[in-house]
């Protein structure tokens, strides 16, 4: 048997530490309750505060992906996230014409792992402060902690807190964020 390292592992095998976590009752999150039996999506529509996260998934043509058996961890931004994106920017990337570059954002927001809490502080403490994840947009995100909560840095300086972590559903987690975060420009 070989003897490998903790850093060694990927960021899936370490994220399974998490699993192991307490299981607590779901938090609602926009006013709904989030169901542990649903899916990504099934959950995310009944949110109040996920529309335009909801509205762009579908634009972008993710809606199959998100629904599928995963596990994913999707970073989700809030409608008041969106709303700080620059006038127009929304309604652009929403247009057909866009739909990659949405795809592109969107992805950037998605883990291919099931990530709780947990195994994320786990892998900052291991790093020293910092944790690099990986997106399945391509994307590389700076985990850390401040004041107690996880921060994500995106590749332009933009930094999103968690809000409301460990949101588990059928075919992962979500964990509700501030900020939108976007490939480099």
């Amino acid at each position: 048997m070989r003897n490998v390292s903790i850093r060694a592992l990927s960021f899936a095998a370490v994220l399974s530490l998490g699993a192991v976590a307490a299981h607590a009752a779901n938090p609602e999150v926009g006013g709904a309750p989030m169901l542990e039996t649903k899916n990504i999506v099934e959950n995310a529509v009944n949110s109040k505060d996920h529309t335009t996260l909801v509205a762009a998934v579908k634009a972008a043509g993710l809606v199959e992906t998100l629904q599928g058996k995963g596990p994913f961890t999707v970073f989700a931004p809030t409608n008041a996230a969106f709303a700080e994106l620059p006038k127009g920017a929304v309604d652009n990337l929403l247009k057909p014409e866009n739909k990659d570059k949405l795809a592109k954002v969107l992805t950037c927001h998605v883990v291919a792992a099931n990530a709780l809490s947990p195994a994320i502080e786990k892998m900052i403490a291991d790093d020293k402060g910092e944790h690099d994840v990986k997106t399945v947009g391509g994307c590389v995100l700076k985990a850390k902690q401040s004041m107690g909560k996880i921060t994500l840095t995106d590749e332009n300086g933009t930094v999103a807190h968690v809000t409301i972590a460990d949101v588990k559903q059928s075919n992962g987690v979500i964990h509700v964020i501030d900020k939108v975060l976007l490939p480099k420009q």
